[in-house]
């Protein structure tokens, strides 16, 4: 057998190799005409640098003659890369293997360009990377607008313009509002219908309000929009007199799985035939607003608009750019422009049915924020008439009555929706809110808790348990601090017995308070000290023909005969009142705590003999409460505060805390005469007691 070569030691010998002819008769040698037959190390070296410089040419090519605009994909590429973009620089560009073939080419870029079909392997490992490291969502909602949860309107220059607060205790107010507030905490003025959430954070602190909003349909994918939630009606079974039912659990207790299937999801159909064509062009512009560049989106959709003028779907996208620029800009100018091309897009032909319906829904909400509240029940009324199946919209349509005061056509909306959904329980808590502003306590009791234990999108609001407690109360029904307590559970109250829903949070909560306590002994020595020339005046302003003092107007009283008469109102002079007791009104001019009380008020407070004042609490926990005892009987007149009972005494002050629960008798023969002065609550801070809205 032949012996086996050794390549190694052959490589090592420096032999040369006898040369030989090839066919063409030219003499070569050995080695190279044996690399005819196979490769060598200097062929695959040749071949390589063939296709090196191949690559080379085709991107010299590629770039000179501008078929892809590698900067541009490489741009928007990184925009949405998670690393550091210097990598990316540094040719670490797998990241943008768009076609799975290892590496960044022409073809992948044609796929990051929407030029070719993405590989489907490659969509699904990018679709597992994406579930791996999730992108924080910074998008907004676009369906309510932004500055709608602040109690502050925007002026035309932009600048921000404080809404009053109203003005009444939780039980008092009869008119409906649901605009909602400033951020703070929470708080909710009694049969006003105000949802605040406040808080007023220090000027270091950045706090942005929680926005209730709906999602906006994107125009490339024509998204799943969550049923219309709306405040909510509860209504509750026939009250049978000192019968304690058992609650139901309410299904606002698991409000992710149980709403959800209440709240089924759809996607709406905003784009028409034609519009379908012209897809692309939409979604590029509508990625600019969702992205956040207005001002970019505005112009694109008023591109799309000249060319397409007659697109609901253009038009409805270049208000959607306005309404958020105007976020941007907090003009009210833009704001206003955006509700007039709402309008344009509901009107032209061929919009389809949900366009129809979001865009006009838009529009009232707009209306609404900017006070327009006639205006705004005018598109609602065009709503239901388009659409007049939807419950919900004749929801909306029932609190546009009520926020113009209008409760008598509140009332009929909400009996024609009972009529056709007897269980809706927005609804109901809605029917029952105006049963008892009609002083009909029996009657909305039914409604009330019904409405609340349906659990309906909208019905767990504090407003509705406090009502429904306030009614059982009034019936002499304990099982109002059931209800109370289930309130305070769902975090609407601060405890059962602190019951105010304009609060700011973390300040101490006690029902009665020392002057010590507060810090204000100066304040109390001086009423203490000059008490009989407070009373001195009082007395003198009280003959009826007068008419200083008017009748208590806030249905807080069950029986007899209650009157005031204000001097400091919301951290403000009541008219001309000091003119008529100018030596009370000097004493106070230097207690800022007391007449700079934007959510208080200072006044006289006259009582006559078989007085009762049903519980209640005050609207807000920023204050605290001064009674001075002017002419008091000796034997009859108590006020309770929990279940602390007490008595007042001439010349001598009782301070306490109106959000907790208190309630009033008068039984003496006399009539009972005090000085009420309301006092910041001592832990407010200064920038806290010039921002909050007054009350």
């Amino acid at each position: 057998m032949a012996p086996r070569k050794n390549f190694r030691n052959q490589a090592k010998k420096e032999v040369k190799p006898a040369a030989v002819v090839n066919k063409n008769g030219v003499k070569v040698e050995a080695s190279v005409a044996a690399s005819s037959g196979g490769f060598s190390g200097t062929k695959i070296f040749t071949w390589f640098m063939v296709l090196a410089l191949l690559g080379v040419w085709s991107s010299v090519a590629v770039v000179w003659f501008d078929l892809v605009d590698y900067d541009n994909v490489i741009a928007e590429r990184a925009k949405e890369f998670r690393f550091n973009f210097s990598e990316v620089l540094q040719g670490k560009l797998s990241a943008y293997d768009a076609d799975g073939d290892g590496d960044f080419d022409v073809e992948d870029a044609k796929v990051l360009l929407g030029l070719k079909e993405r590989p489907v392997s490659v969509s699904l490992r990018e679709a597992k990377e994406e579930s791996a490291v999730k992108e924080p969502d910074d998008s907004r909602d676009d369906a309510t607008h932004p500055y709608e949860d602040e109690n502050d309107a925007i002026d035309t220059k932009g600048e921000l313009v404080e809404k009053a607060q109203p003005q009444q205790t939780l039980e008092e107010s009869k008119q409906y509002n649901n605009q909602p507030g400033s951020p703070e905490t929470k708080e909710t003025v009694q049969l006003r219908y105000n949802a605040e959430a406040e808080s007023v954070p220090e000027p270091e602190a950045d706090v942005e309000p929680e926005v209730e909003s709906v999602p906006e349909p994107e125009a490339d994918v024509e998204p799943e929009v969550e049923a219309d939630v709306e405040p909510e009606v509860e209504s509750v079974p026939e009250l049978e007199a000192k019968f304690v039912p058992e609650l139901k659990e309410n299904a606002e207790d698991h409000p992710k799985d149980q709403l959800k299937e209440k709240a089924k999801k759809k996607k709406p159909k905003l784009l028409n035939k034609f519009e379908k064509t012209i897809k692309t062009e939409i979604d590029a512009a509508e990625k600019l607003r969702k992205k956040g560049k207005v001002e970019e989106a505005v112009r694109a959709f008023e591109t799309l608009v000249l060319q397409y003028p007659q697109s609901p779907r253009c038009r409805y996208g270049k208000a959607l750019a306005e309404d958020g620029l105007a976020e941007k800009m907090l003009s009210n100018d833009m704001l206003q422009k955006a509700i007039g091309t709402y309008k344009e897009a509901s009107e032209l032909p061929n919009a389809t049915p949900d366009l129809i319906k979001a865009t006009l829904k838009k529009r009232a909400e707009r209306q609404q924020f900017l006070g327009r509240m006639r205006g705004a029940l005018a598109t609602l009324e065009k709503l239901v008439q388009i659409f007049p199946e939807d419950m919900a919209l004749k929801n909306d349509l029932g609190v546009a009555h009520l926020l113009i005061g209008d409760n008598n056509s509140a009332k009929r909306v909400y009996e024609e929706v009972l009529a056709t959904a007897p269980s809706d329980g927005f609804a109901k808590v809605h029917y029952g809110f105006i049963l008892k502003s009609e002083n009909k306590i029996a009657e909305s009791i039914p409604f009330l808790r019904d409405g609340l234990e349906s659990g309906d999108p909208g019905t767990d609001d504090g407003r509705f348990y406090f009502h429904l407690g306030d009614a059982l109360q009034r019936m002499g029904d304990d099982s109002a601090y059931k209800w109370y307590e289930r309130g305070h559970q769902r975090g609407h109250f601060a405890s059962v017995w602190q019951r105010s829903l304009y609060n700011v949070d973390g300040l101490k909560a006690q029902p009665w308070w020392t002057p010590k306590d507060t810090g204000y002994m100066d304040l109390v020595k001086t009423l203490e000290r000059n008490w009989r020339i407070i009373r001195d005046e009082a007395q003198s302003v009280m003959d009826k023909t007068t008419g200083l003092f008017v009748p208590e107007e806030e249905n807080l009283r069950e029986k007899g005969e209650w009157g005031q008469f204000t001097l400091w109102q919301q951290g403000k002079k009541a008219g001309e009142s000091c003119r008529s007791v100018p030596k009370t009104c000097g004493l106070l001019e230097r207690y800022p705590e007391a007449t700079g009380c934007k959510r208080g008020q200072i006044k006289f407070s006259v009582m006559q003999p078989g007085t009762h004042v049903w519980p209640h609490t005050g609207p807000t926990n920023c204050r605290l409460r001064m009674h001075l005892g002017l002419v008091i009987p000796k034997t009859g007149c108590k006020i309770r505060c929990t279940n602390d009972t007490r008595a007042w005494e001439e010349g001598k002050v009782l301070i306490f805390d109106d959000s907790f629960e208190h309630e009033v008798w008068q039984d003496a023969d006399s009539y009972r005469l005090i000085f009420i002065v309301d006092v910041w609550h001592p832990e407010l801070t200064q920038y806290q007691r010039q921002t909050l809205s007054p009350i």
